[in-house]
Formats: C-alpha cells, sequence, structure tokens
C-alpha cells in the first residue's frame, strides 16, 4: 500500500508517552523490526499541534533514530514522518486504520 508523507514543519511537537517495543505478538514477546536495516522497532506517543489543532498520535521508529532518555514533555523534531492505511481480519472482523511512522525523532524543536 502508499505511504503518504506528512508535512509537520510549522507544527510543535511534544511527546506525549515514552517509547515502547512495538510486538509482534504479546503471548511470545517478539519485537518488530525494520525490514530494512534489522533495527528494533519503538512506539512513541506523539503531540502534534499546527493551526490551533492538536492530536496524539502513536508513530512508530527504528531504535536507531529515538535519542536516548526521551520523555513526556520533551519538544522534538519528527524526520520523514508518513501515513500508511491498513486493513486485516481478525476472528471474522474486519478492521482498518492509519498507521504512522518516522525515520527518526530528534530532541529540541
Amino acid at each position: 500500500m502508499p505511504s503518504f508523507k506528512i508535512d509537520v514543519s510549522t507544527a510543535v511537537v511534544f511527546v506525549a508517552t515514552a517509547p515502547t517495543p512495538k510486538l509482534v505478538s504479546k503471548q511470545t514477546g517478539e519485537r518488530a523490526v525494520d525490514r530494512e536495516s534489522g533495527a528494533g522497532l519503538s512506539t512513541v506517543g506523539l503531540l502534534i499541534s499546527d493551526e490551533g489543532e492538536g492530536n496524539l498520535y502513536q508513530v512508530t521508529v527504528p531504535e536507531t533514530g529515538i535519542p536516548e532518555n526521551l520523555a513526556p514533555g520533551t519538544p522534538v523534531s519528527v524526520v520523514g514522518l508518513k501515513a500508511r492505511d491498513w486493513e486485516n481480519e481478525f476472528n471474522g472482523q474486519k478492521r482498518h486504520g492509519i498507521s504512522f511512522r518516522a525515520v527518526a525523532i530528534t530532541a529540541g524543536a
């Protein structure tokens, strides 16, 4: 599926939730990895505010693109933010949504 670039150059971005490992399976604890680099993936909650509107996004980032000690409230910049729509079926129920992925998060805005 195609992905779409998101321009956050005029937005104010803060960490809302600290990075947590993204899992392939909660039962096994297997961690998701980036297909290209092999780096482990993490999910970071980001509060993105632009043009008077703020939203919380869960963004997947390779662990190599996350600075150490990234804590809630930290102003950050997001590199290479993209959105991709997804759809799957689980137990006969169709689900769909939008996932967000970034190349890196850098401290300081």
